[in-house]
């Protein structure tokens, strides 16, 4: 089967499920790495899952590629280059994004100025926070000065795009602690911020053995202030947790929001393929082991009636909301079914019309999940 829609863009999605160690608020399909990993292997399998892929897929252009994890940066650059010149010998990506998650603990300058060289072209470090204590509190391995040097090594390498991942609302985190997180951020000058609130996701550590998180007022308030100080640092919010300066979009995410196609390799990874108005997930084996032996894929075809809410959930995540068009050439549905949604939503102060966008509103954005409760 090989009838795709030629006009939706295609990303690349590539986990690396290993990690030093899994941090007790992570739900992501991460092991830790208590024998050596098999580094050559993996990427191995990885181009022999790609290539399964692409035997029920026309499209050769990818517009991003994202190496995410576990932790990436955990792989020595000769396997990075070796990946990614696979990848160019199969797929267009000439003009891609290529954006690879790392840990600032496992900082090495010349495996960053491999990944460099290699095509990586966007590197996104997990600092997480710049407290001693925060970062302990959530098991990360690294320190707020190892965040410089691996943000310092970027730079060095030559990566013009970086992009930071930074939490709040974390255990006991009073206004202050999480503005000077904040601010230690936006002082590094990073291109991107994602910026988002801790929450507490089932079969982790956190779940069994919850920490006192910060009460809504205060959760309140760091949303609020912390908005103030990014806006005044030049950053755009064009989605509810990305920041960015002007130009400095993740291209990759903005592709998910927008109900974009995007192929899924590596242990537990998940892709999402459109094909004559049929909306297709595919999601790969989760243990690494397992995975290694045969990178076997789960399919599921998304029903009719659940593509608006499948799309809505994914385009209300933007500041500017999208085009009613959008929607009808990305799920292939009439506008006319958000109409009742629509004007519910609209009564509610929830929605507003921009131009020829549908956008949340501040209120929206605040109170995307009750937004989203009023889907038909």
């Amino acid at each position: 089967m090989n009838d795709t829609q030629p006009d939706i863009p295609l990303s690349l999605y590539i986990h690396f499920p290993w990690c030093v160690r899994k941090c007790p608020y992570c739900d992501f399909n991460s092991h830790e790495s208590k024998d050596q990993i098999p580094y050559s292997a993996y990427v191995d399998t990885l181009i022999r899952d790609l290539d399964r892929e692409l035997t029920s897929e026309s499209r050769r252009h990818i517009i991003s590629i994202f190496m995410g994890g576990g932790t990436p940066s955990l792989f020595p650059d000769r396997e990075i280059k070796r990946l990614l010149s696979s990848i160019g010998s199969r797929l267009d990506i000439s003009d891609a994004e290529i954006t690879m998650e790392a840990n600032p603990g496992t900082f090495d300058q010349s495996h960053f100025s491999g990944y460099r060289e290699s095509g990586v072209n966007r590197i996104s470090l997990g600092a997480q926070s710049f407290s001693s204590q925060a970062l302990e509190n959530l098991g990360r391995i690294h320190s707020p000065g190892e965040i410089q040097r691996a943000f310092e090594g970027a730079r060095h390498a030559g990566f013009r795009r970086i992009n930071l991942d930074l939490m709040h609302g974390l255990p006991g985190q009073k206004l202050d602690a999480a503005l000077n997180d904040l601010k230690s951020a936006i002082e590094l000058a990073p291109e991107h911020l994602s910026w988002y609130q801790l929450t507490i996701e089932p079969n982790t550590v956190f779940h069994k053995k919850p920490p006192l998180l910060p009460v809504e007022d205060v959760l309140a308030d760091i949303a609020a202030r912390g908005l103030e100080l990014l806006r005044g640092a030049g950053f755009q919010q064009y989605e509810t947790s990305a920041y960015a300066q002007p130009g400095a979009q993740a291209r990759h995410n903005v592709n998910y929001w927008e109900f974009g196609d995007y192929l899924g390799i590596g242990a537990g990874a998940h892709g999402k393929v459109t094909r004559e108005n049929q909306v297709i997930r595919r999601s790969k084996t989760r243990v690494p082991s397992d995975y290694l032996r045969e990178p076997s894929a789960n399919e599921t075809i998304v029903a009719q009636e659940d593509l608006n809410l499948e799309f809505l959930m994914n385009a209300l995540r933007l500041t500017e909301g999208f085009r009613l068009s959008l929607f009808e050439a990305r799920t292939g549905l009439q506008a006319q079914v958000l109409d009742a949604f629509l004007e519910k939503a609209f009564s509610r102060d929830l929605l507003e019309i921009v131009g020829d966008r549908v956008q949340p509103t501040a209120r929206g954005r605040m109170f995307l999940n009750e937004l989203l409760l009023l889907v038909d």
